[in-house]
């Protein structure tokens, strides 16, 4: 019985000294850097896009035991006051989301690393996009590697057009007589932002484009935007602000779509995040969501703005950037990609042709649903453009994005009464003095 017992005891010593062992050789590895630890910013702050995000990220730490990826929630409205600070503190991410005006801004501070051979990989593999790779190529190093894209299209209720005799607009003759026609009885032809804000910037510039204007600034930095087909953008979309609620000069991306969702305004002109609350949000079905490309000028062209997003690496840590590889690998794998991208269906599009593809991407209940209204946003991408980017790439371009001179501009003509032609050349004015 005592034999017994000491043996008992000694395989319990025997456990436990495998338990400890185990717990110090994971504690070692820890110390020793073992677990590479990765630091990822996004702006994406609606839960549903957090919580998506969280999962992929969570899926691929899992994974890879070895890595592990951090994501911290930050803010649009810190990204140029703020976070250059941070990371010229040291305080900034390995990882931090971009658009390619402010990777130009965040490129002055000496951090950004170049992805050519991360890019080049993936690119072989799942085939990039050009717009959405193009704008993030430049002084011989591709700075960002595209995540997903973004358009804008025109939104529009179809059964107000049916009820007003109306035809989906395909110029801007047909857009204003539809939002004149659509103004009654309390509600609104269209809803457009005219605050000082990104939103207002994104929406003028679609005009500009539809107006003959994309080149507003080349890549020499030279600002061409007091032009004629400017003039006529902000003239149009002063007009248009007639049949927009009185409020449009605080409204940014919420307030159109939730006007048009209420059925207080019959269209808006916005990117593909109106179709996953349409049917809760207005009691209708989805077959009465209306979409079209952005009417087009006459003497005009097609297009609308067309946003890649991507992400900078920040990091010089060679072991870091094996990680973030591997990361990058996993989620451009179709199944991942899918999965990823429809954090926010119809809003984040693909930027490569097997995403495009991908069974992960097309049975996702938001998107099966709305096939048609998907396909229109994918072929308005084809006609995608983002100022600054459109004549050479403008590196000096964050400095006109940053204050929303294209917004500020539209409020010297709604708050402070200039005419178009004057606000066009105190904006021509503005920009020059920004870019010097």
């Amino acid at each position: 019985m005592r034999k017994k017992s000491l043996m008992a005891l000694l395989s319990l010593l025997l456990t436990l000294n495998v338990l400890l062992a185990g717990c110090s050789s994971g504690k070692e590895a820890a110390e020793q850097g073992k677990v590479t630890e990765i630091t990822l910013w996004h702006m994406e702050e609606p839960p549903n896009r957090v919580k998506r995000f969280n999962e992929v990220i969570e899926a691929f730490n899992q994974a890879h035991p070895d890595i592990k990826v951090k994501a911290q929630v930050q803010s649009w409205a810190d990204a140029y006051s703020k976070f250059p600070a941070a990371i010229k503190a040291g305080n900034g991410p390995d990882l931090l989301f971009t658009i390619p005006d402010y990777t130009t801004l965040i490129k002055e501070l000496g951090v950004v690393q170049p992805v050519d051979e991360i890019v080049k990989k993936l690119d072989e593999k799942h085939r990039f996009l050009k717009s959405a790779l193009t704008p993030y190529q430049y002084d011989g190093h591709t700075w960002a590697v595209p995540v997903y894209g973004m358009v804008q299209v025109l939104w529009y209720r179809k059964y107000m057009f049916r009820e007003a005799g109306l035809q989906p607009p395909k110029t801007w003759n047909d857009l204003l007589e539809a939002a004149k026609k659509l103004t009654k009885d309390g509600r609104y032809g269209i809803a457009l932002p005219a605050s000082k804000s990104m939103a207002t910037d994104q929406v003028i510039y679609s005009f500009m484009i539809t107006a003959g204007a994309k080149d507003m600034i080349n890549k020499e930095n030279k600002v061409t935007f007091d032009n004629p087909g400017t003039l006529k953008a902000y003239d149009m979309y002063q007009k248009l602000l007639k049949y927009s609620p009185p409020d449009s000069n605080t409204y940014q991306w919420g307030e159109p779509q939730a006007q048009f969702n209420a059925g207080k305004a019959a269209m808006a002109i916005e990117k593909g995040q109106y179709l996953a609350p349409f049917e809760k949000e207005s009691g209708r079905p989805a077959s009465d969501l209306g979409v079209v490309p952005m009417p087009i000028a006459e003497g005009g062209e097609p297009g609308s703005i067309y946003y890649s997003n991507g992400v900078m690496i920040l990091t010089d840590d060679p072991k870091k950037q094996e990680a973030i590889a591997k990361f990058f690998e996993y989620l451009f794998e179709p199944e991942t990609y899918g999965k990823f991208i429809n954090a926010e269906p119809g809003l984040f599009l693909p930027v490569t042709e097997d995403g495009a593809k991908a069974k992960s991407f097309w049975n996702d209940p938001v998107i099966s649903k709305y096939k048609e209204q998907v396909n229109v946003l994918l072929e308005a991408s084809k006609h995608g453009y983002l100022f600054g980017f459109t004549d050479g790439v403008a590196r000096k371009i964050g400095k006109i994005a940053g204050p929303n001179y294209l917004a500020q501009t539209l409020q010297q003509i709604i708050v402070n009464g200039k005419t178009p032609g004057e606000a066009v050349k105190w904006g021509q004015s503005q920009m020059e003095a920004a870019v010097k």
